[in-house]
């Protein structure tokens, strides 16, 4: 058992010494930690912000007016006015995203209490800034309507609060920073282990490591550890001066609590990239494996689209998938508050899952190392 352990370590130093003299991965780490998580976080657009919109005023009313001095910056640009033939052209060119096509005797049909149709015309190519921004314009033209008809003549039957929790102003930087780190854990730790594998196979060093007095178990165990340490030491240094400095996100809950289900769930992708690096045979095949398993990962665990949106067969399936369980309590412990006793089941969701992989990936070495063998 000491003699393992022994083995263990010092095959673990064995790969981070590799890992130093590897230029292209280390690159790859601080980059992915770094100014990818900030730029993800600063220039992915969720909401409406500074969306291309136009206006057909037929009316050219004080109400068409209104309604146009009301599609304010940041979440849309200075409306333009075209004219009425002008709408398809410019639609088709992806000139604006919005154009509002305002009837004639549009006020005088408002004060003479009849229904007007507005037009909206969306171009929904992008499918976000599409469902939002037409919410914002109809409540923005809602409003300015009732505005305009001085609302206290018509009061409200319901008066609705709303209270925003977690996120207060709704920033998109908050949430999209944290989930672009949570996304670059699960892509650097299948890369650093599977990589760290194939690259001992097409250099012959896995030959020098099978005539030696040590276990497979050994071997996959020394690449967890060490390719794990390597992530969980970048993730909190990008937690700590990227998320909070850079992005100036207010993290709520424990820190600790969360880099220890970080640890948890880096047990179950290092296991899953030596998995993936034994059924690839070069570097290329393990890079395509590498992409169609996160890329998968990366949409379907909750971080993107609420699990609760999807279909209930998938949303089943997906509870077998680490990623969905650390996204859960990554999202429950950094905005919630969460603490143990409302995460432990992902945490041991996440160790279940774990060790499935682990153990899947060592049948699978241990062939691949028979075969090396033979």
């Amino acid at each position: 058992m000491y003699r393992s352990i022994i083995n263990i370590l010092q095959l673990g130093k064995k790969e981070l010494f590799s890992l130093r003299y590897d230029p292209v991965m280390m690159f790859l780490i601080v980059y992915m930690f770094s100014l990818a998580v900030f730029q993800e976080a600063q220039n992915a657009v969720i909401g409406v912000n500074n969306a291309a919109i136009a206006i057909v005023d037929e009316d050219r009313s004080q109400l068409s007016l209104r309604i146009n001095d009301a599609l304010l910056p940041p979440h849309f640009q200075e409306p333009k006015l075209i004219d009425i033939n002008d709408v398809d052209s410019v639609m088709e060119k992806g000139r604006y995203s919005f154009v509002i096509d305002i009837p004639p005797k549009f006020q005088a049909d408002i004060l003479a209490g009849r229904k007007p149709v507005i037009q909206l015309n969306v171009d929904a190519t992008a499918m976000s800034l599409a469902g939002t921004g037409t919410r914002y314009i109809q409540q923005i033209i809602s409003q300015e309507v009732m505005a305009f008809l001085k609302k206290d003549e018509f009061p409200q039957m319901v008066n609705v609060v709303t209270r925003v929790r977690f996120n207060p102003n709704m920033e998109t930087t908050w949430f999209q920073g944290t989930m672009s780190l949570t996304n670059n854990i699960t892509l650097l730790a299948i890369l650093l282990t599977g990589a760290a594998l194939i690259r001992e196979r097409e250099h012959g060093t896995i030959e020098h490591l099978l005539v030696m007095p040590l276990r497979p178990i050994e071997i996959m165990l020394a690449k967890v550890w060490a390719n794990g340490l390597v992530v969980i030491v970048a993730a909190s240094l990008s937690l700590l001066t990227v998320v909070q400095g850079a992005l100036a996100v207010p993290l709520i809950g424990s820190i600790p609590l969360y880099l220890t289900g970080a640890v948890i769930y880096l047990f179950s992708v290092t296991s899953l990239g030596i998995f993936l690096a034994t059924l690839a045979r070069s570097m290329p095949q393990f890079g395509l494996l590498t992409m169609l398993v996160f890329v998968i990962m990366l949409l379907l665990s909750g971080g993107n689209t609420p699990l609760e949106s999807m279909p209930e067969g998938l949303q089943f399936i997906m509870q077998f998938v680490p990623s969905t369980h650390f996204v859960s309590m990554a999202q429950a412990i950094l905005f919630r508050d969460a603490g143990i006793d409302v995460v432990w089941p992902d945490f041991l969701a996440a160790a279940v899952i774990g060790a499935v992989f682990f153990f899947t990936a060592l049948l699978r070495f241990r062939k691949t190392v028979t075969l090396t063998m033979s």
